[in-house]
């Protein structure tokens, strides 16, 4: 199972690489990388609720260990307001920065609290549900 995180971590690592090909700013790359590094976590967890990898509830443990982590790094990412043609960040971030930074805290304390909670795959669907709507909550309004 290890081995199926592993490889779906490099796939999604070159996706995130082509993705993020011609930005120019790198405090705007820097951002992206932190942004595609959650979604890489998120996948690995998705694909086994989905069945299309088998459960493991120590690599979907350490995905959330690794979100939280990511997600603590959100704020800082974005103190400067970069811009960049490939960004998908909306200004509102900048004049909305105390929601917005509540926002990605939220993310971070809901992936903490969730961390080590994992024991069957009966667990994937919450976790996945209260995760999203973090993610949702800042997607549906600071980003394109």
């Amino acid at each position: 199972m290890k081995k199926t995180a592993i490889v779906l971590s490099i796939i999604a690592t070159g996706s995130a690489a082509l993705a993020h090909g011609g930005v120019k700013n790198r405090d705007v790359l820097a951002r992206m990388e932190v942004m595609s590094a959650i979604g890489q976590q998120m996948k690995v967890i998705g694909s086994m609720a989905k069945g299309e990898a088998d459960f493991d509830a120590d690599a979907v443990n350490a995905a959330l260990i690794e979100i939280a982590a990511q997600s603590a790094q959100v704020p800082a990412m974005f103190e400067t307001p970069a811009t960049d043609p490939k960004s998908e960040a909306l200004p509102v971030i900048w004049e909305q920065w105390d929601r917005f930074t509540e926002d990605a805290r939220e993310a971070e304390t809901v992936a903490e609290r969730l961390a080590g909670s994992v024991s069957a795959p009966s667990d994937l669907g919450p976790v996945l549900g209260q995760l999203g709507a973090t993610c949702k909550a800042c997607h549906a309004t600071y980003r394109e």
